[in-house]
C-alpha cells in the first residue's frame, strides 16, 4: 500500500500529490493522511472522479486517513 502524508500542506498540494500517486501506482491502494476537512473533501473528490472507492477515518481532531482503493478491472 502506498502512503501519502500531506499533513501540513494546504490545497492544492494534497490533491497534486495524491494525483501523482494515483497515476504512478494505478493498481495499488493508497492511504492519504490529511489534516483539514477541506483537503479530505478535495482528495476524496479527485479519487471518486477516477472511480476509486473512498473510505475516511478520523484519526484525531481534524486529522483524517483517506483510504483509496482502485477500481476493479
Amino acid at each position: 500500500m502506498i502512503e501519502v502524508d500531506v499533513r501540513g500542506f494546504s490545497c492544492p498540494i494534497p490533491v497534486v500529490r495524491t494525483k501523482k500517486s494515483i497515476e504512478g501506482n494505478p493498481d495499488q491502494p493508497i492511504t492519504v493522511l490529511v489534516e483539514t476537512a477541506v483537503s479530505k473533501e478535495n482528495v476524496s473528490r479527485l479519487a471518486q472522479s477516477r472511480s476509486y472507492s473512498v473510505q475516511v477515518e478520523e484519526v484525531a481532531g481534524e486529522e483524517y486517513r483517506v483510504l483509496l482503493n482502485p477500481p476493479e478491472k
